[in-house]
């Protein structure tokens, strides 16, 4: 069996997403998301991830109180919290936090496609590999994630999951958040370039 296909068939344990988000955050870069549509299966390597906090961070869904909308960021860690933006776009996260936290959740922005690119360019309706997945709302779209994987385990699903992907860890770029108005000095935001 292809090195590759054992890595997928594993999903990251819970006890990977409880601990601090920021570290979380850093940590799932270069990690893979696998995404199975009937027999096919999509994934690529994550490249770029924002950290979201909760009483500690202002820009956060969960800074104020709890509702339905953030109820995700408040529950078992290693789950989806997918939602809605600009009436248009789905943003997809993975709820983390260390123990003493209320809340948490990492935003994953960007992925390298690595398999299934032709079924990505389908979803999203384009014809080139160019800009296909490096963007949250491009994301979603490529591996078609939408409100009904809001709250899904992604410990123990196999329909979309994150597995171990590249070996050695690239270097991480951090920065401010993107298209937030509070907490610009949280250099919450990180990237590898693969």
């Amino acid at each position: 069996m292809e090195k590759w296909f054992q890595l997928i068939l594993n999903s990251l344990p819970r006890r990977f997403y409880a601990r601090d988000t920021v570290v979380v955050a850093q940590d799932l870069l270069g990690k893979r998301i696998v995404r199975k549509i009937g027999r096919q299966i999509i994934s690529g390597i994550i490249t770029e991830t924002e950290a979201y906090g909760h009483t500690n961070d202002s820009a956060s869904h969960a800074f104020r109180r709890k509702t339905k909308r953030n109820q995700a960021m408040f529950d078992e860690v290693g789950r989806a919290y997918v939602y809605f933006t600009y009436g248009m776009y789905f943003c997809f996260n993975v709820v983390a936090r260390n123990p003493e936290a209320d809340a948490g959740a990492v935003l994953i922005r960007a992925i390298q496609p690595e398999k299934g690119v032709e079924i990505m360019k389908k979803n999203r309706g384009k014809t080139s590999e160019k800009n296909l997945a490096d963007g949250p709302a491009k994301l979603t779209q490529a591996l078609d994630i939408t409100k009904k994987h809001y709250g899904l385990d992604l410990t123990s699903n196999k329909e979309l999951y994150i597995a171990e992907g590249l070996e050695k860890q690239k270097k991480i770029i951090s920065d401010s958040r993107i298209g937030i108005q509070t907490a610009l000095d949280n250099l919450w935001n990180f990237k590898i370039n693969i």
